[in-house]
């Protein structure tokens, strides 16, 4: 059998995939059906709480059955938050130094700051309609 694709899915990944169905929602789902391994970090997580509960209005529970829910098909790894990339954006520094510290194949983000770095250290850095299709080869493969 094959190895699964290692991916982290960066914060906007992660908070359009709880309110709608496109291709967020569908990287995340087939991350939460094993068709490939997810790494996150706390600075994601606490990133993407922060946001569902100023831009989306979840209550505290809500985010935290969320924030569950992730760590249940993720592999939350730890990082020492040393890496600086990306200074238009510190926040993306997290999401790269997770993928970086997990040995991720792919780092899927809507992100222009991320996205146009294209790839770091052998991490390619896709768009979710991008890995979609890179984790249908896989799994032909």
């Amino acid at each position: 059998m094959n190895e699964l694709l290692r991916v982290v899915f960066d914060t906007n990944i992660l908070f359009s995939a709880v309110g709608w169905l496109g291709n967020p929602h569908r990287c995340v789902q087939a991350a939460r059906q094993g068709r490939c391994l997810s790494l996150t970090c706390e600075p994601i997580l606490s990133e993407l709480a922060e946001k569902l509960r100023f831009k989306r209005g979840l209550d505290a529970q809500k985010v935290t059955e969320i924030e569950d829910e992730i760590r249940a098909f993720c592999n939350v790894i730890v990082i020492p938050g040393t890496l600086k990339i990306v200074a238009a954006d510190p926040d993306d520094d997290a999401v790269l130094e997770c993928a970086v510290i997990g040995r991720a194949q792919f780092l899927v983000s809507g992100d222009h700051h991320l996205l146009d770095l294209e790839n770091h250290q052998g991490i390619q850095i896709v768009k979710a309609a991008d890995f979609l299709t890179l984790i249908q080869s896989a799994s032909k493969a």
